[in-house]
This record gives structure tokens, sequence and C-alpha cells, in this order.
């Protein structure tokens, strides 16, 4: 499909208003302020940089914040995103499987600055772990995305339903199940089925912090920081994870493990109160005493244009 009309996402130009308040700023350290007014400026330069190429090409196009977005995308051939991974994020909740994505991190991390700055603060910039490109190579993937040359990587979502409700919002990272209160403890109960009604697997009852669940794209992320394994991108599996299980006893070797595209987890909720957070803080639905979740990963999938070699990570599990 030729690729004619696009839109241009962007982090907002200046994603730290607190910086300055009547021309004083809360941020008392010299150095914090000098790093976080670097990133407004290289993210700012990079959203220029990308609209000076974009006005070179063959192409229609339209810059909105993604503070912006309301409406699910439909009208163009193309998404990019300038920003981070949370941009990108962000916009795969408005993007069905006719729409590809690509994402630029406008502000890559850099090594030296944080090896410098680590005694003092974390300098960190942005992982732009889903992002193919930066300012340095934009240019020649936006062409060879133009002339055919690459085409864009399935991704697994994961699908959800409330109570047997279809949820409007499909996860590309993860699920968050847990109490609304984080000292709170979760109850509930799962059980892996196969999706031709085979339910053999026993119920496993469980007291913890919450549950979560994450796609290949998400098992880099909060998954693997609690302990999980990195899986093959490709990868239609789902890995959970209980969080902080209270005495799992001889379901132990239960909390933590992987199903199938052909599998999936029912949920019964026994807390007074829960939430289900959708790739962090993205989207939110509650849940209450009783309900009954299910997840798998019948969601439409996400096309995504990745760095080269990034679906030859090897599994670990």
């Amino acid at each position: 499909m030729a690729i004619r009309k696009l839109l241009l996402l962007l982090k907002p130009i200046d994603p730290y208003p607190f910086l300055q308040t009547e021309g004083v700023s809360f941020i008392k350290s010299p150095q914090v302020l000098q790093y976080l007014e670097s990133r407004c400026k290289v993210h700012r330069n990079a959203i220029n940089f990308c609209q000076e190429i974009l006005r070179k090409k063959p192409v229609e196009w339209k810059p909105i914040s993604r503070n912006d977005l309301s409406h699910p995308i439909h009208d163009v051939d193309m998404v990019i995103t300038v920003g981070g991974d949370g941009t990108l994020l962000h916009a795969s909740h408005f993007i069905d499987d006719s729409v590809p994505v690509l994402g630029v991190n406008s502000d890559p991390t850099q090594a030296h600055e944080v090896e410098e700055l680590s005694d003092q603060f974390d300098a960190s910039r942005s992982t732009g772990h889903l992002c193919a490109a930066t300012v340095e190579n934009f240019e020649q993937v936006l062409d060879d995305i133009l002339l055919g040359r690459v085409v864009p990587s399935k991704v697994s979502r994961i699908s959800l339903k409330l109570n047997s409700e279809p949820l409007l919002s499909h996860a590309l990272n993860d699920v968050l199940i847990a109490h609304p209160c984080p000292a709170a403890v979760s109850r509930f109960s799962f059980k892996i089925k196969n999706k031709d009604g085979d339910t053999s697997q026993k119920t496993v009852n469980c007291r913890s912090s919450g549950l979560r669940v994450c796609t290949a794209a998400g098992s880099t992320a909060a998954m693997l920081s609690a302990g999980g394994f990195v899986m093959p991108m490709m990868s239609r599996d789902l890995q959970f994870m209980v969080r902080e299980p209270i005495s799992p006893g001889s379901t132990a070797t239960q909390m933590h493990s992987a199903f199938k595209p052909d599998q999936s987890m029912d949920v019964n909720w026994y807390s007074d109160q829960g939430t289900i957070y959708i790739d962090g803080c993205q989207v939110c639905y509650n849940v209450q005493l009783g309900d009954k979740i299910e997840i798998s990963s019948d969601a439409p999938v996400l096309n995504v244009f990745l760095s080269k070699g990034f679906t030859q990570i090897r599994s670990s599990y």
C-alpha cells in the first residue's frame, strides 16, 4: 500500500511545565534544572527536524499533540510518533491493525550523561524500546518505508473482557489488575483454559499485590523488572506473574508462567475494589467483588516498524 497521508503525533513540546511559574522555578538544583531544560530543547529540536524532513517528501501530513488525540485514527496511511515509548503506547490505543506506526525517539538516553551525573540524580532520558528511529536516521528509515523496502512487524496485544463484555482498549505492553490502594491485599483466583472449552487446569487462589500479564513487547518493561523473562518480539504468548503472593504454598510454581494464543486466562475478583490498569496508567477500568475478567491475545495486532534485528531476540524460557 502506498503511503501518502501521515499523522505526526507529538509528545507535548514543553513536557515539564512546572519548570517556571511566574518566572520562578520549582526546581532548585541548577544541574537538575539544566538537565530538564536540555530535555525540552532536544525534544523541540527533534520535532522541528522531523517536520523539515516531511516537508521534503511527497506526502500529506499534519501534526497533533498526543494530548489532543481523542478519536480512533482511521483516515491516514501511517502514524509517526515523536517522543518515546509512552507516546507510541498512547497512540496504540487509537490505532487498529489497518494503520502502521513508526516511533521516533526524540530524546535518547546519553550514556556519558548518566555516568557523569549518577551520584546526583538519575539522568536517564527516553529508552525508546519500540522506536525504530531517532533524528540520526529518521530520513533513511522514512525513505525505506515510503519506497516499500521495509514492512511493519505484527506485534501482539492483549484483549480483555469484563463480565463477558469486551473492553475497547487493548494493551500493547501489559495489564495490571490490583487493588487501587498499593498497600491493600488483592484477593482473586485465576485459571488457564483452552479456547476449545477444556478447563482441566485447576483454579489457583491468590492473595497478593495483584496480577500482571504482559505481551512480548511488554516483557522487557515492568515484567522484566519484577523478575520475568524476555520473550521473542513476534511471540503471541502472554506471560503472567502474581505480584508478591502471600503464602502460596503448593501453588508457588504457578505464580509465574505463560499461556499460548489458543488459551485464555479467567480471573475472578474477590476484593471489594479493584482496577484494571492497561499499559501503565494509559487506560483504567474499575472492578468490584464478583467480577470476572477474561484475558487473551485475541486483540488486533499493532503494525509497528521496528529496529532491524529486533525480532531476533532470543527467548529465555
